[in-house]
């Protein structure tokens, strides 16, 4: 029955007319088409017909039985379905990988830019409290004590709670005594002179690490890293002579301050060494802020006792709430900006980071010199930016390698 269905589903084809028996062929073997027909017949597409498992052609014997009809394609539903639901293009694989980039470059550019406007909030807020209430150690112990807060915050509610062994903790207690000096100094510079000024000044840096590294850790700079130097040292120098609010205590002050972050920097590196006992960028800042604030508290009751009270302040004629909420705005902008530093630093690399906090600097001068419109002569501009260019290229060129010498 299913053989003649087979036949009739084509009226058009001619009769099929027994050929003789040639060699090639068994006994009882029987041809049912010539060369000639075969050459003039079309055969239908799988589409013109259900699929059929199998379709049979005459034969005399038994053993050719249930031979299949090649015209006709076998197709299994089953195996078909799975084939077209598993399979999957080529570009899938690419696209996730550019959807992953995108979305990480994404979130570097908005940590970026918190990153730069924390910066810039802490700047003005705290020159303007160092205006109006001329006590930078005091206010240096304030900005520890709220991140203090912060840090016990996280550790109390599971938020982030760190393992530290005493070993580390001896270790990192000299990072925490330069690290406190380095934001004193700033704050005693800042209280000084314009915010401009201290973070042109800040801009010798480079200066500073290059030098401390090739005394402590014997890191001899590249002949690239020693003329980035030159636009930087004379930028400043130039900027210096032009500044309006100069004084030798606020450029003193600034230095001191690149001379300490860039100590904590040698120090962290001949210190924290043993990889087994290294920590993370956040949690060494964390514990960095604790013990900083332990060690200013004894500093301040001795050089300025306490004058942060609401009826010093009073009485020295201030507004308190003004002093007060600038302060803690201040403080919360300090300890969220060296945070998402960090929180930076992990994504990128020391390079990338480096040329960032270039531009940062950049935006705090700009931005301060709009809002307090400090004046700022040509040259005094022409000065800043040498210096801020020579910065740049130092971050560029510094991950040049020299040549391995040669036997």
């Amino acid at each position: 029955m299913q053989s003649a269905a087979a036949f009739t589903a084509a009226p058009t084809l001619p009769l099929l007319k027994p050929r003789r028996l040639s060699a090639n062929h068994g006994p009882g073997h029987v041809v049912l088409c010539s060369k000639r027909h075969v050459s003039n017949v079309v055969p239908p597409s799988p589409s013109a017909f259900p699929p059929i498992r199998r379709s049979w052609s005459l034969s005399s014997t038994p053993s050719s039985m249930f031979r299949p009809w090649t015209a006709v394609p076998l197709r299994d539903p089953d195996t078909t379905g799975r084939s077209q639901a598993t399979a999957v293009p080529e570009s899938a694989g690419g696209e996730e990988h550019q959807t992953t980039e995108l979305a990480r470059k994404i979130e570097v550019l908005l940590l970026m830019g918190l990153w730069y406007f924390f910066n810039i909030i802490f700047n003005i807020y705290n020159k303007q409290v160092l205006k109006v209430y001329r006590f930078p150690v005091t206010v240096t112990t304030c900005q520890f004590g709220v991140g203090t807060v912060l840090v016990l915050l996280l550790w109390t509610f599971n938020l982030y709670r760190p393992k530290v062994s005493s070993t580390q903790l001896a270790a990192i207690l000299p990072l925490a005594l330069v690290h406190t000096l380095g934001n004193l100094f700033t704050n005693m510079s800042l209280g000084k002179v314009a915010v401009s000024f201290t973070h042109t000044i800040k801009a010798t840096e480079p200066f500073f690490s290059v030098l401390l590294s090739a005394m402590f850790l014997g890191e001899f700079p590249t002949l690239w890293v020693v003329g980035s130097l030159i636009p930087i040292m004379g930028g400043v120098a130039l900027a210096s002579v032009t500044e309006v609010s100069f004084n030798w205590a606020g450029f003193w002050s600034a230095m001191a301050s690149n001379l300490t972050n860039q100590s904590r920097n040698v120090l962290s590196k001949k210190v924290m060494v043993n990889k087994e006992e290294a920590l993370d960028n956040i949690t060494l800042f964390s514990i960095i802020t604790v013990m900083s604030f332990i060690l200013m508290i004894p500093v301040t009751l001795i050089m300025e006792g306490v004058t942060f009270t609401p009826a010093y302040l009073q009485s020295a004629g201030l507004n308190l709430k003004e002093v007060y909420v600038r302060s803690l705005i201040a403080a919360i902008c300090y300890h969220a900006y060296q945070q998402v530093s960090y929180m930076i630093l992990q994504r990128v690399s020391p390079v990338t980071h480096s040329v960032g906090n270039c531009v940062k600097r950049v935006v705090v001068i700009v931005s301060s010199v709009m809002f307090f419109r400090t004046p700022v002569s040509a040259i005094n501009a022409f000065g800043t930016g040498i210096a801020l260019a020579g910065v740049f290229l130092y971050s560029r060129v510094k991950r040049i390698k020299p040549k391995a010498k040669t036997a």
